[in-house]
């Protein structure tokens, strides 16, 4: 099982690129969940047709119950990629990360991946704060890989600093590790070169370069992914090789 957290600053494009890798991996025949780790619950949206879907935290407050199956706290999306929202308190009240945590432990109860037996997990986590309930895919080990999506912007980089750090805290206890950057381009002056330079100094790959796209805010204002609306744009390729690199890199490790 491939299982991979991507993190990054909050606004960076994560969602974006978390729910197109997963439309990839299922176009590549792969059993995939998405679980969106952010209070927005809004990562799952594009692979939904654009209907938001009932966070578990949500669910809880509601019912004032846990949920006694998985059907009741997910949804099937495009390619039947299983999604599922985390969520988090009702605002101004509680801590973020603990929806996570509170979410994670009823997944465990509800035997989600033994029932659900998935090839693919993608966990798309907050990366502005690494502590807490967001530290959790990495710490926890639900994830195995860490990849951070970053810009060339300065604040964007300084989070991908933070979580690189954050990874590098648990390293000696065998949780994940990060498997690189992907640069989601914003079309800042010599963004290349300052994301190289940054993953040089951390001894990191640049494992997909994202261009700016119309196609992408084209598909999302019709609530789908770029692999859904045309997987023979060149952006979707993009997102399919991502795909593809990912899962061989996860066999080699295998073997």
């Amino acid at each position: 099982m491939l299982k991979l957290a991507v993190y990054g600053k909050g606004g960076i494009g994560k969602s974006t690129t978390t729910s197109n890798l997963a439309a990839a991996f299922s176009a590549l025949g792969k059993r995939v969940i998405q679980i969106g780790c952010d209070p927005k619950a809004d990562s799952t949206i594009n692979l939904l047709g654009g209907q938001p879907l009932q966070p578990v935290m949500d669910y809880m407050r509601e019912f004032d119950e846990e949920p006694d199956s998985i059907e009741q706290i997910s949804k099937i999306g495009f390619g039947g990629v299983l999604c599922i929202e985390t969520g988090g308190p009702t605002p101004g009240l509680g801590c973020a990360g603990r929806g996570i945590i509170s979410t994670f432990a009823l997944l465990d109860e509800l035997d989600l991946f033994e029932e659900y037996r998935p090839d693919v997990v993608l966990y798309d986590v907050l990366g502005d704060v690494v502590c807490g309930g967001f530290a959790a895919p990495i710490r926890e080990g639900y994830a195995e890989k860490v990849l951070i999506v970053t810009s060339g912007e300065k604040m964007a980089l300084y989070a991908a600093n933070n979580i690189k750090t954050a990874v590098d805290n648990f390293e000696d206890r065998g949780y994940a590790s990060v498997g690189g950057i992907i640069l989601n381009r914003r079309n800042v002056e010599n963004e290349r070169e300052k994301v190289e330079a940054f993953a040089e100094e951390h001894g990191l790959e640049i494992i997909a370069d994202i261009p700016r796209s119309q196609d992408i805010i084209h598909y999302e204002d019709q609530g789908k992914t770029v692999i859904e609306g045309d997987p023979e744009l060149e952006i979707s390729k993009i997102y399919m090789d991502l795909a593809k690199r990912l899962l061989e890199a996860d066999e080699s490790a295998e073997n």
